[in-house]
């Protein structure tokens, strides 16, 4: 299917990363600012859109740009750190980031760093709700980072909070206060970069978007629609505690995959694709599509969404994956 590009609205914001000193209980080394590599995507679309970069990529081209590519090949310890010049779409969750990437390393297997700026405004409550999130999860224990208006991080990751918005540095294991080097560089370039747009849209997400509503309980109060780095199409709808978002995985085990989907006590049936389901727990809906592609409906945080309303998302949505 081809997927013209439509309402695109400038700039999508840059992230602005902010921050000071080393985390709670480590010292951040000294090291110079960041720069990229990026390697191509092993997946292949099934179908390839007519439209041009994502406007996501705009968000990697103002705040990747800016970022010294020494910070980030000395902090991770990598041999080079590579821009990426397109962007994935934005990472939907509670908050959603819009993100840009640097490729660390060479070869097909290189890991990445990701940079997110949060779409929506943030506050202290916000980042307090963001970390016992995270908490509830049982991973890696948490510590406090030192970076803007105070934020948390591990070996992997760093968020905090800046000016009114959420960032978020995520990559290959190391040390919290390497990531707090890295905040750090971020903050030093972030002046001057413009605030996200709220609406970047593409006309065929838009068949969900009232059934998107009901799913979420409220009206969306922005869009992240784009396209992934192999060309398959992504929607999403973001409001101040919700999001919903479609996109497609691809995977040579597609139906191996399904296997527990199948199985498990929460899954309902739906009439899509070669096989669909609703997990009637956490709302996510699966379709699988021949024997390599997965599309997934995604509401988050995951709840018990009614299924029939799933469903109904579902059917909006299905066409602009399955045929």
């Amino acid at each position: 299917m081809r997927i013209r590009r439509v309402v695109t609205v400038s700039a999508l914001a840059s992230v602005v990363l902010a921050g000071c000193s080393g985390p709670g209980s480590e010292t951040a080394p000294s090291v110079p600012p960041l720069v990229s590599t990026s390697a191509p995507p092993s997946e292949t679309p099934s179908e390839t859109p007519s439209a041009t970069p994502s406007e996501t990529s705009k968000v990697a081209d103002t705040l990747c740009t800016r970022m010294d590519p020494t910070v980030v090949q000395t902090a991770l310890a990598v041999p080079v750190a590579t821009m990426q010049p397109r962007n994935p779409p934005a990472e939907f969750g509670v908050p959603t980031y819009d993100v840009c990437q640097f490729t660390l390393g060479t070869g097909p297997k290189a890991s990445v760093l990701r940079v997110g700026v949060s779409v929506l405004p943030a506050t202290a409550a916000t980042l307090a709700a963001t970390q016992k999130a995270y908490a509830a999860h049982q991973r890696e224990p948490a510590k406090p980072a030192k970076l803007g208006q105070g934020g948390f991080g591990t070996s992997t990751f760093v968020v905090f909070l800046l000016d009114g918005k959420l960032y978020k540095l995520t990559g290959p294991q190391a040390t919290l206060a390497k990531y707090v080097a890295l905040g750090q560089e971020v903050v030093r370039q972030a002046p001057g970069l413009d605030e996200p747009e709220r609406l970047i849209t593409r006309p065929d997400c838009d068949r969900g978007s009232q059934a998107a509503e009901k799913v979420m309980g409220a009206p969306p109060v922005a869009r992240r629609d784009g396209e992934t780095l192999v060309g398959d199409l992504v929607c999403g709808w973001i409001g101040p505690a919700s999001a919903l978002s479609t996109s497609v995985r691809r995977e040579p085990d597609a139906e191996a995959l399904m296997a527990p989907i199948r199985k498990a006590p929460t899954s309902q049936s739906i009439p899509l694709g070669d096989e669909g389901y609703v997990d009637t727990a956490t709302g996510r809906t699966t379709i699988r599509v021949g024997d390599d592609k997965l599309v997934d409906l995604v509401p988050l945080p995951e709840r018990a969404v009614n299924p029939d309303l799933m469903t109904q998302f579902a059917l909006a949505m299905s066409p602009l994956y399955t045929r």
